[in-house]
């Protein structure tokens, strides 16, 4: 799927995913990691809502046909991605891994995972 994509945002959504995999590889175990390749997301043309322009959306599914997650890039070369992981916090027993996050615009990406309290 990843081949709908212009080059230049094949790339970034490339470096994006990386980040997301490694973002999640430090709270899940490598032979448990979900299924986070940019070629596992089915992409779409979207409108970025800032300015109208065109943009491209991926989601990734599970095989329950539910979103797991997704890949916004925008037209202005920011973007947004977020994987669900749901796995408890290797190192603190009282938080869970929700999600992994990662963000920015051109060459910066930022990551984090989304942490919930246990109930």
């Amino acid at each position: 799927m990843a081949s709908q994509l212009p080059p230049e945002i094949e790339a970034t959504a490339q470096r994006v995913v990386t980040m997301l995999r490694a973002e999640a590889g430090k709270f899940v175990p490598a032979d448990k990691l979900p299924d986070i390749r940019l070629e596992a997301a089915a992409i779409a043309l979207s409108v970025d809502p800032s300015n109208g322009l065109a943009g491209y959306e991926g989601t990734w599914r599970n095989p329950f046909n539910e979103r797991v997650g997704r890949l916004i890039c925008n037209s202005d070369g920011s973007f947004y991605a977020e994987y669900d992981v749901c796995v408890r916090h290797p190192a603190r027993p009282d938080w869970f891994v929700e999600a992994v996050t990662a963000w920015g615009r051109g060459e910066t990406i930022k990551a984090e995972a989304r942490l919930i309290p246990m109930l």
